[in-house]
């Protein structure tokens, strides 16, 4: 019976899937019989356009449109003159490039042609590709779906290429490279391992607790930290020593220390405050002070452009004004609200409440006061409800960051401010001149890494809620393998954890998940 620990190890691994094994069986079929063509690099006039084509009709499309109709050696470019095979008009002289499967980014036979970007050039390719028997437009996202039901992608590296199609700052160019480039889903398959080991061992109690045969020692390779107790026949299997065991087995308590590791680092990666999530959509930075401070000045200037009225009278913003920008490489939605004091009129109450309600979803508060006016009582009062009391609980349960900010610094004297209440840490700006501008950019950039986590270092980041929810699937099903009393219930806690890191990968989604991540792609992509 000693040969059952070796093949153990591959039957554990069925469960719902061979998780490091890059191929989907919800995606399967996706790309038989059908070739499909579409224009990858976007619409409008260009200098070069790329069509491409992905199916078993690519050799015979490319040899309908191109003279001499031979293909070209793989993976090289030639230049060819396109025709339409119907007419034989000529359209373009284009720049072909032929990619056979298994050995191209669909794993089909695939085709490339960089054509002239006109559109009428693009169009006439476009529309003689649909001449050809055997091809349709494809659809959004078809390309890249084929790939990964051809196993060339996982499903997090699928969502890394979304990502980095979507990318608008450098932070997420990094965090979309480094999801594409499989970090995730290496991660997901060496805590697959882990668990597949634990299920052998805990499989072996199961089919062998009977045996007079058994080996010593087997029983504690799945550790006894878990709680449950195995039993053949009503009496408690002896522990003995294990120097006898063959080499794939663990040491004792060895299987159950790794799945309690296992659990550490999943409850870590869970305790991120959701950092991927805010660098993949962005941080919510919220400008607050009393009136006249200079807090629409601040966001025209972050942002680059007029978002906000500017104006001498206090209460001119009375709404809470929101724009997507770039700050220091980190994406956020930058929030300017109307000054807080006692409001004049419905009007201006109701602007008030709305920057208190939003100062409470606020990952990050950039608190502005007039450097020249801080004694004033609006300022006295500012520092003590909002700046003092600063760095709380946002309403998603985050800790939320501060940074005050004190503005119109080219009204104060050379000696620097006048008397004023103890300050806390600050920065010293003037929205009017751009002095103080690079400090505060810097010091945005630090916050915003500890918000949003930083993309070139560390562990791989959750971008998504999807992730959160199976990792969170997983270390629940790891607390109940800890606290089985059973082994067929031990087991099952395994399988379904290991199950939750199949789904995360893409081994095991169903169609809807698969429809709902491939949509956010092009079509051409």
């Amino acid at each position: 019976m000693r040969w059952g620990l070796w093949t153990l190890a591959a039957r554990a691994a069925r469960g719902p899937c061979s998780l490091c094994t890059r191929q989907s069986s919800a995606a399967q079929g996706l790309g038989s019989g059908a070739t499909i063509f579409a224009l990858s690099s976007g619409q409008g006039r260009c200098g070069i356009a790329v069509i491409r084509t992905s199916g078993p009709s690519s050799s015979h499309a490319l040899r309908s449109l191109t003279a001499p109709r031979d293909l070209p050696p793989a993976r090289s470019a030639r230049l060819r003159l396109l025709s339409d095979p119907r007419s034989g008009e000529p359209l373009d002289r284009a720049l072909v490039l032929w990619f056979p499967g298994p050995h191209s980014f669909t794993g089909e036979d695939c085709v490339e042609l960089h054509v002239h970007g006109g559109p009428a050039v693009v169009s006439g390719v476009l529309q003689a590709l649909g001449s050809v028997p055997g091809l349709r437009p494809a659809e959004a996202g078809e390309f890249t779906r084929r790939a990964f039901a051809h196993g060339k992608l996982n499903l997090t590296e699928v969502e890394g290429l979304a990502d980095l199609i979507h990318a608008e700052t450098e932070a997420q160019r990094r965090q979309a490279l480094r999801q594409l480039d499989g970090e995730l889903g290496q991660l997901c398959c060496d805590w697959a391992e882990t668990l597949t080991k634990a299920l052998a061992h805990v499989e072996a109690y199961i089919d062998f607790g009977e045996d007079d045969n058994l080996e010593e020692g087997v029983l504690e390779q799945g550790g006894s930290a878990g709680g449950w107790k195995v039993q053949t026949g009503g009496i408690l299997a002896p522990k003995v020593s294990s120097d006898s065991l063959p080499s794939a087995c663990l040491p004792p308590h060895t299987a159950d220390s790794k799945v309690r590791a296992l659990e550490v680092a999943l409850d870590t990666h869970l305790r991120d405050a959701r950092r991927g999530q805010r660098l993949r959509s962005g941080a919510h930075v919220v400008v607050t002070g009393p009136p006249n401070a200079g807090k629409s000045s601040l966001v025209n200037l972050l942002s680059r452009k007029p978002v906000s009225i500017v104006s001498p009278e206090p209460g001119t913003t009375r709404d809470v004004l929101e724009t997507p920008v770039d700050l220091a490489g980190f994406p956020a939605l930058l929030s300017d609200t109307a000054g807080l004091r006692d409001g004049v009129g419905p009007v201006e109450q109701e602007g008030v409440r709305r920057a208190r309600e939003r100062l409470e979803q606020a990952d990050l508060i950039v608190a502005v006061l007039d450097a020249s006016d801080l004694a004033s009582p609006s300022s006295r009062n500012f520092l003590d409800t909002v700046v003092v009391p600063g760095g709380g609980q946002s309403s998603g349960g985050s800790t939320q960051r501060l940074l005050l900010v004190l503005n119109k610094s080219d009204l104060l004297p050379p000696q620097g401010p006048g008397p004023c209440p103890a300050l806390p840490p600050h920065l010293l700006l003037s929205c009017l001149t751009g002095e103080g501008l690079d400090g505060l950019l810097e010091t945005l950039k630090t916050e915003l890494a500890a918000v949003c986590g930083d993309p070139s270092t560390g562990p791989p980041l959750l971008t998504r809620a999807r992730h959160r929810h199976h990792l969170q699937g997983c270390l629940d099903a790891l607390s109940h393998y800890k606290g089985a009393e059973d082994l067929a219930l031990a087991a099952e806690a395994l399988r379904v954890a290991r199950r939750h890191l199949a789904h995360l990968a893409g081994g095991g989604g169903t169609e809807e998940i698969l429809d709902v991540i491939f949509r956010d792609f092009c079509v051409g992509k």
